[in-house]
């Protein structure tokens, strides 16, 4: 299990400093309903993250252990895909881009459309989605218990969700102090978002590919 979670722990680095939830974390925590919204997007962006891997687990199962042709062959995919995405974002990073309707959006948003939104940027948008399928397929691969598999979704979960429900608990015992430091953070995500988000993809992209190979030989 020990060797499991050392592989799972750079795809939570993954999710957990994506600059676009953490972004909108901070929007509903500077919007008109903060407590509210930001609390249904947290559990939103939880339920996403667990329900992703966890399906994912059930793959990974199917293919066998980890040694296994299929499970060798899926991280090299997918290392393959955030390697070309990465290098796609880098080579855009300097240019404009405009702000997403949701964003623009967030200062009215009720709970309900929050926690729709939480969920849909873990467990639908691609970029998390790469890193939820790979952590999801290295545990059912590993062929552990089902104790374990779930100990294992578990703390992949709380570590991909910490930099977007901290803040949100933290705000809930101390709105006003955080209200400045939440908004400088806003602006230097907003400003960096694309080149931090290249580096950190090419970086597990490399490390998928390289497991992939291992995997093969």
């Amino acid at each position: 299990m020990g060797s499991v979670l050392g592989e799972l722990l750079p795809f939570a680095l993954g999710v957990a400093i994506s600059p676009i939830p953490i972004i909108g974390a901070i929007l509903m925590l500077l919007g008109k309903h903060a407590r509210t919204t930001s609390i249904g997007f947290a559990v939103g962006w939880v339920l996403g993250i667990v329900v992703a891997t966890t399906i994912f687990v059930f793959l990974g199962g199917a293919m066998g252990d980890s040694g296994s042709s299929g499970s060798a062959w899926i991280k090299l995919g997918l290392g393959i895909v955030l390697l070309v995405v990465g290098l796609r974002q880098w080579r855009g990073r300097g240019g404009e881009h405009p702000t997403p309707k949701w964003m623009r959006a967030v200062d009215e948003m009720r709970p309900p459309t929050a926690l729709g939104l939480g969920f849909a940027l873990s467990a639908v948008n691609p970029k998390n989605l790469v890193m939820c399928v790979a952590a999801g397929v290295s545990i059912g691969s590993a062929a552990l218990s089902a104790g374990s598999d779930v100990a294992l979704v578990a703390i992949f979960s709380a570590l991909a969700a910490t930099t977007v429900v901290i803040p949100v608990l933290a705000y809930q015992i101390a709105a006003e102090r955080l209200r400045e430091p939440l908004d400088r953070l806003k602006v230097w995500l907003q400003d960096n978002n694309a080149t931090v988000m290249a580096v950190l993809i090419l970086v597990i992209g490399v490390v998928l590919i390289g497991k992939g190979i291992s995997g093969l030989g």
